[in-house]
């Protein structure tokens, strides 16, 4: 899988995929969808903490791409125009119920405060470290919605996806000085919560995730028979992305973003789900026709 967020990162495969779309192959289509839509739909189920509106928001932009395909001139190179395409839709479209539910980080401090804690035997944390770690990823989604969704966007791609800040600003069609100040001011928000409540950071910290994973349970948050966030997956966003290796400001923490880093990247769960949806889309019916003879969901 080659990451779209690399300094490195060559467009030709783009390029030779969109004229081969652009001319009825529909399996040149699916390439290029399966090529970029992993990292569309992670960097949305950061944005929203839901697996649902990830995968309805991932569907909603790839058919905006899909129908847009033919008008790319190749004037940019297509990572950016395909990125700043689905960033507009992030920054742009309403509220989710996740986001109204948390307005800020006194929002989830109380969410948190009202959950009783409840320490677990050794067996217990044995038996229940799937349901550990869905509670860990869940709380730390919702941290993240605490931010401005335009400081959530640039702390996930500059932080989680190491995108570098001359990337990052040109995908976002904004000036390098302004990706940074949003990075730096996000940074410092979601530590000075984190060094101020979470145990993972501090461990004089109360807040642990074993000892809230019952509540979590209990409160509907958490489902051990559906597991949202922790479910089958093959690597972390570490592993796809690669070492942290961009440029720090002049705000020094423990590192704590790391632990961001080491959630999983999610790949095949939703990649057919989404898939199915878009060639049974009505309004893309004919631009999937053009091509049936050789597409994937015949086989």
């Amino acid at each position: 899988m080659q990451n779209p967020f690399s300094s490195n990162y060559r467009d030709k495969s783009d390029d030779e995929l969109i004229d081969s779309a652009v001319n009825g192959s529909v399996a040149a289509l699916e390439a290029l969808i399966y090529r970029h839509q992993h990292f569309i739909y992670n960097i949305a189920l950061k944005m929203m903490g839901n697996v649902q509106d990830a995968q309805d928001i991932t569907q909603e932009i790839l058919i905006k791409i899909i129908t847009k395909l033919s008008q790319f001139k190749k004037e940019s190179n297509f990572r950016t125009w395909l990125y700043r395409i689905t960033f507009n839709h992030f920054l742009q479209m309403k509220k989710s119920m996740s986001e109204l539910a948390t307005e800020s980080f006194e929002v989830v401090e109380k969410q948190l405060d009202s959950i009783p804690s409840q320490a677990l035997s050794l067996l217990e944390e044995s038996e229940m470290r799937d349901e550990i770690e869905e509670t860990k990823l869940a709380c730390m989604n919702g941290m993240l919605l605490c931010l401005e969704r335009d400081q959530r966007l640039v702390f996930i791609l500059g932080e989680l996806f190491n995108v570098n800040h001359d990337l990052g600003a040109n995908l976002l069609n904004i000036s390098k000085d302004n990706f940074r100040q949003k990075l730096s001011r996000a940074r410092k928000d979601l530590y000075n919560f984190m060094n101020k409540k979470c145990g993972l950071i501090r461990k004089d910290n109360p807040c642990r995730c074993s000892s809230k994973t019952k509540g979590f349970i209990l409160a509907g948050k958490v489902n051990p028979d559906n597991l949202q966030f922790n479910k089958d997956y093959l690597k972390t966003i570490q592993e796809v992305i690669g070492q942290k290796k961009d440029e720090y400001d002049d705000f020094v923490t423990e590192n704590y973003a790391v632990i961001f880093t080491k959630h999983p990247f999610q790949e095949k769960e939703h990649k057919q789900i989404i898939f199915n949806r878009l060639i049974n889309n009505e309004s893309l019916s004919n631009i999937f026709s053009l091509g049936d003879n050789d597409s994937m969901s015949k086989q």
